[in-house]
């Protein structure tokens, strides 16, 4: 088995560097050469795409691929593989079997704190999940017209090593922001990857929200990390005078509880199921004396 990672990303490196041990082969795309060496670190072999059109090495190897993955969020043109494979997937990559699409939970858009699963219909509110939701569509129309079964990872907010709270405390940029009744579920790096390895062992198609199972109030994620760390959590900064980016401010416009269920019942067990466990392990595993 041969696997492609398109945008080998934060997600797509934890996905790569676990699928080594079982892929003949792993590869994945980065913008620039620069980011080659931390692609190899992670036991991916490095190849650059822009979005515009494939390397001759790179079209090489998709002659050979099997599974491909595709983590690249669509830009203000829309997914940049789409023109690239729309009507030509199999002959771009004719050995293909299975393909994964990394969403967003963003597609569900504002449930005022009610649950959603996969059924749930989407009203995405950002242009950013706006286009979440299309790519998704066309990929499903791709992979159909091809007959190759295709997974949806919806993701909620991930984090994991190098990309978390205590590395906020360290940064100083920690914050407390209240916002009433608003929740929010998380994903641990290396459960996206577990996840997508079975999804990939049982050929899976279908929509799967790769979440943890823990819905929680942003706040209580800060606070928690201090207590790990023994010290005071940051005030309390209410949300409606908070000094916020657009985009940051925009998060906080949707509120709703995702449930993994499909995937747990597919056979997954999540190593960080919700977020008191993940950063116990980090700060055991990362941060031993403190940050």
């Amino acid at each position: 088995m041969r696997l492609m990672i398109f945008g080998a990303g934060f997600s797509g490196r934890a996905i790569g560097k676990r699928l080594s041990e079982t892929f003949a082969f792993v590869g994945g795309t980065t913008r620039s050469e620069d980011k080659f060496a931390m692609l190899r670190e992670h036991q991916i072999s490095p190849f650059e795409f822009a979005g515009s059109g494939f390397s001759s090495e790179l079209e090489t190897e998709l002659k050979t691929t099997t599974h491909l993955i595709q983590s690249i969020s669509p830009d203000k043109s829309g997914d940049p593989l789409i023109p690239l494979l729309d009507g030509k997937l199999r002959d771009v990559m004719p050995k293909l079997e299975w393909v994964g699409y990394l969403s967003t939970v963003g597609v569900y858009g504002n449930h005022d704190g009610a649950w959603v699963d996969e059924e749930t219909q989407c009203k995405p509110v950002s242009k950013r999940s706006v286009a979440r939701l299309e790519a998704e569509n066309l990929w499903q129309n791709i992979c159909w017209d091809a007959d190759i079964p295709l997974a949806i990872l919806r993701l909620s907010g991930i984090y994991g090593p190098g990309r978390n709270t205590f590395e906020n405390y360290k940064k100083g940029t920690a914050r407390r922001l209240i916002k009433k009744d608003q929740v929010f579920n998380r994903i641990f790096v290396d459960d996206i990857a577990g996840a997508t390895e079975l999804l990939i062992q049982n050929n899976a198609p279908g929509i799967f929200n790769v979440t943890d199972n823990e819905p929680a109030p942003p706040q209580d994620v800060v606070a928690y990390a201090a207590e790990l760390l023994g010290i005071a959590p940051p005030v309390e900064i209410d949300f409606e005078s908070a000094d916020l980016s657009p985009m940051a401010r925009s998060f906080y416009g949707e509120n709703k509880r995702v449930s993994n269920a499909k995937i747990k019942q597919r056979g997954y067990k999540f190593q960080q199921p919700n977020y008191r466990a993940a950063l116990e392990y980090l700060k055991d595993n990362f941060y031993p004396n403190g940050i």
